[in-house]
């Protein structure tokens, strides 16, 4: 009988991360994403203009972009990013007038938000959710909380002595990731269950949808004025 023995890329990169050191990542993980940030404001904002369906496809959007900044770090652009005034500053820029954007659509739709949208999330088409992705990892890919924690934080918690660096980041990352996902889509669920209540009356709905929508403006308006300031 053939013994199978699992030493391949991914078990030897698992053994380089030490569970001392992936446990202290976890932590440092959780204490930076039960924080509020513009991600998981953006899943409010979303959820309360929209409701549960796109909440979810907004949460698994905002991790698919986190993640890409953390392949980018892992293979050096990150480094670029965080290290370069004007690259910072062009990301955050981009990221938050694209919040503004999202929010005054969602202003102005306000009116054509109805008691009965909430019962036809379910039907909603595939192309819109994708849409809601995109818009998810856009938020998630430009967010500079995001940028600056795997910039500057992910990188000191690989073993260089052990080699193979980016495939030690790109496991790592998943850590903070799948943490994110699961938070984000928390605050998403309970948001939404609120915009459920006030979906009882148009006029409510009306109101819980502008409100969603300002509070995309002000997410971006926020990003755009704050940060580093060297």
């Amino acid at each position: 009988m053939r013994t199978y023995c699992f030493n391949g890329p991914l078990w030897e990169v698992m053994d380089m991360v030490s569970t001392d050191r992936f446990l202290a990542f976890a932590a440092m993980s959780l204490l930076v994403i039960v924080i509020p940030g513009p991600s998981v404001l953006f899943v409010i904002g979303r959820a309360l203009a929209h409701g549960r369906r796109t909440a979810v496809a907004t949460a698994l959007g905002n991790v698919v972009g986190s993640y890409l900044l953390v392949v980018a770090v892992a293979f050096g652009i990150g480094s670029l990013v965080e290290r370069s005034v004007t690259v910072y500053l062009a990301v955050k820029l981009a990221g938050a007038a694209y919040l503004v954007f999202l929010g005054v659509q969602a202003f102005r739709h306000r009116k054509e938000m109805k008691a009965a949208s909430i019962r036809a999330d379910s039907a909603a088409p595939a192309r819109g959710d994708l849409r809601t992705v995109l818009d998810g990892a856009l938020v998630g890919v430009t967010n500079p909380k995001g940028v600056v924690f795997f910039a500057a934080v992910l990188p000191q918690f690989v073993d260089h002595s052990a080699g193979r660096l980016p495939l030690q980041m790109l496991l790592l990352g998943l850590v903070p990731i799948s943490i994110g996902l699961v938070t984000d889509t928390l605050w998403g669920l309970t948001a939404s269950a609120a915009r459920a209540w006030f979906a009882r009356s148009d006029r409510r709905l009306s109101l819980i949808g502008g409100a969603g929508g300002f509070t995309m403006i002000g997410l971006g308006l926020t990003v755009a004025v704050t940060g580093r300031a060297d």
